[in-house]
């Protein structure tokens, strides 16, 4: 429309299609809260819904991740290993007796007794108890060991991939000691009624610093702990290997051997000793 002064107007119907024309410029939706009525317009609903919802993913998955990290929690006062059924559904554990047939010795073990064979070429006896042997560790993640070490008698460096392990000196001196994944060294001579921690998955060694048999006690915190010897994996035991780690861990003089006061063990990149 052109207007008496010669300037072009727009008519009212062009003035609405460029309105139209215009709108994609304006935000399709606003997030805000309404404050007089304390209200969420949709798009904030829409947040709140998808925060939820990421919130319980999140409590999912660190749900699942602690399952499979750990031995899973027995949902029962006990649950004894039913020795004498036939497993033919094979599961994360063993088959519960029946509750009305547990009774006391479910809960006791001997197989701890007494000394293991010691007559043997590294002189020393691990004997590990799970839930196979002892019926009512069954589902409480738990495993417990004796360990004989005669005089010069050693345990070889092994690890256990799915416990850690609490081993409990009963008697003697023992030099115990494990690496980490930066080749560090932690080792301890420790004497009866001492308790060293071996973490989970790490390399541990022990062997008897002194002059008479030694026993030790210790319990892991799995029920299926597994054992992964280095030794066995990589060479053949024989003297010369043994006598080579126990240089290695070991260099006590004559004179010191009362007071186990030296040690060396240069191949290790840093070492810790108590």
């Amino acid at each position: 429309m052109a207007s008496s002064n010669g300037i072009h107007m727009k008519s009212s119907s062009e003035l609405q299609a460029s309105k139209n024309n215009f709108q994609f410029l304006q935000p399709l939706n606003v997030t805000y809260i309404n404050t007089t009525t304390s209200k969420l317009t949709p798009i904030a609903s829409q947040e709140k819904t998808k925060m939820n919802s990421n919130l319980l993913f999140f409590i999912i998955f660190c749900t699942f991740i602690s399952i499979c990290l750990a031995d899973s929690d027995n949902i029962q006062d006990a649950c004894p290993t039913n020795t004498t059924a036939k497993q033919t559904v094979f599961i994360n554990g063993f088959p519960c007796k029946n509750l009305s047939s547990i009774i006391a010795p479910d809960f006791k073990t001997s197989n701890l007794n007494h000394a293991g064979d010691t007559d043997t070429f590294l002189l020393s006896s691990v004997n590990i108890v799970t839930a196979a042997d002892f019926p009512g560790l069954n589902t409480l993640g738990l495993s417990i060991a004796r360990t004989d070490l005669e005089v010069d008698g050693m345990v070889m460096p092994h690890s256990h991939p799915r416990a850690s392990e609490l081993f409990f000196l009963s008697k003697g001196i023992v030099l115990a000691g494990f690496i980490d994944t930066d080749n560090t060294l932690f080792q301890s001579f420790i004497k009866g009624g001492d308790v060293i921690l071996f973490p989970r998955g790490l390399l541990h060694f022990c062997l008897n610093a002194g002059f008479e048999p030694v026993t030790a006690f210790s319990v892991l915190n799995s029920q299926n702990p597994g054992v992964v010897s280095i030794g066995g994996a990589i060479s053949e035991t024989n003297s010369e290997l043994i006598d080579n780690i126990t240089r290695r861990l070991i260099s006590i003089s004559a004179s010191e051997l009362k007071h186990i006061s030296n040690t060396t063990l240069p191949k290790f990149s840093r070492i810790h000793i108590q």
